[in-house]
């Protein structure tokens, strides 16, 4: 009996130790934390684009002036008070105007990145289940896009759509797609022959259905990865677009913007003008890089660890 009251105990104290790893908010806090240690860059990375987007936000209560009037009296103001970052050639704040820059050029860099992606996962999705003609005319189609140089691309499209935000996400989001729909393709080329697939379409799965429940959520790891790598890339070609004057226009504050008109002329003269928005450029194609090598990292089977 002794005996027998020992294992129980044990047993209970064994099976209560893993209900309260698994089930508690320890676990997930634990889980959480391990992974963090695992991918300490991708965290960093998160930790940075989540300040962004949260100043972002709350621009109107976190910038200092009004990004879009000058004091003709402090012209080319070195970084000092008030104006701890300086100011521009028109008397403008540079850290009022790198905050609201901060909402234009990552809403940029996000409905790109997002509509690229989707839009190219539905027709590479679309093209390897159907095959056959439907696949030629699709493939044709992303073949002649990347004929095309990205940045040539969305500027010819940026170009005849006008200046404003959402024909430059338009203009950026052309270009990714068809990469986009080359990487969906190819896994869903091997995923509409698995067992699972054959399944469903034996079992009277309409083809809508399998794509929706089966397909598309095994092709969610890549795109991830994509959407990541494209986000830094669309915020450096937005301030491509700006510089060449096919993106945001003047009054508007745009990382991108605030490089156009000043980079060569005043890099010597003033230049806290450059530095500035080219920094904040830099980090947030940093930060973007380093979540999208974590996912990757994450998501890889082969990479992959027990979190």
């Amino acid at each position: 009996m002794r005996s027998h009251a020992g294992l129980t105990s044990v047993y209970t104290d064994t099976v209560g130790a893993d209900v309260e790893t698994v089930d508690g908010r320890g676990g997930s806090q634990s889980r959480l934390g391990r992974m963090t240690r695992a991918q300490p860059l991708g965290a960093v990375g998160a930790v940075i684009l989540l300040t962004m987007v949260v100043i972002a936000v709350a621009a109107p209560v976190v910038a200092p002036f009004d990004p879009t009037l000058g004091d003709p009296a402090a012209l080319y103001a070195p970084p000092g008070p008030p104006y701890w970052l300086g100011t521009d050639a028109f008397g403008r704040d540079i850290a009022s105007r790198l905050i609201y820059g901060a909402r234009v050029s990552l809403l940029i860099g996000l409905g790109t990145s997002l509509l690229g992606v989707a839009v190219g996962a539905a027709l590479g999705t679309v093209a390897a289940y159907r095959g056959q003609w439907t696949d030629s005319i699709i493939q044709r189609a992303m073949d002649a896009l990347l004929a095309f140089p990205m940045l040539l691309l969305a500027l010819a499209m940026a170009t005849m759509l006008g200046p404003s935000i959402e024909n430059v996400i338009v203009s950026l989001a052309v270009p990714i797609v068809p990469r986009a729909a080359r990487v969906v393709r190819s896994s869903v080329l091997v995923l509409r022959s698995t067992p699972f697939v054959e399944a469903s379409r034996a079992i009277g799965c309409g083809d809508m259905r399998i794509i929706v429940r089966h397909i598309v959520p095994n092709t969610l790891a890549p795109l991830l990865v994509i959407a990541t790598a494209y986000l830094g890339l669309a915020i450096v070609q937005e301030a491509a677009l700006d510089y060449l004057g096919a993106g945001i226009q003047e009054p508007q504050a745009s990382w991108g913007l605030m490089l156009s008109g000043s980079a060569t002329s005043l890099a010597l003269t003033a230049p806290w003008i450059v530095i500035f928005p080219g920094l904040a450029i830099c980090l947030a194609v940093l930060a973007a890089n380093l979540v999208g090598d974590a996912i990757r990292d994450l998501l890889d089977p082969r990479l992959r660890r027990d979190y």
